[in-house]
């Protein structure tokens, strides 16, 4: 597992290892890759990895449905 390898050094790693690479924020030349769903999804907004880039912004949703439901009672 290579995590925040830079993309170069993690290129070379996976050529020269007899082993599969599995990156996580090392580029696209490992083997795999890792992305953990809660940074994909924004649920934690006050740390987001700089190699990631959510495609939602669940947090901000999840917490006007709380909102909601809790004025609701």
């Amino acid at each position: 597992m290579l995590e925040l390898v830079a993309p170069t050094v993690a290129a070379e790693i996976t050529r020269t290892v007899p082993i599969p690479t599995i990156g996580i924020g090392s580029g696209p030349d490992c083997d795999g890759q890792i992305l953990v769903i809660n940074d994909l999804v924004g649920t934690f907004p006050w740390f987001t990895p700089r190699f990631v880039r959510p495609r939602l912004h669940a947090f901000e949703q999840m917490r006007a449905a709380i909102v909601a439901w809790r004025e609701s009672l």
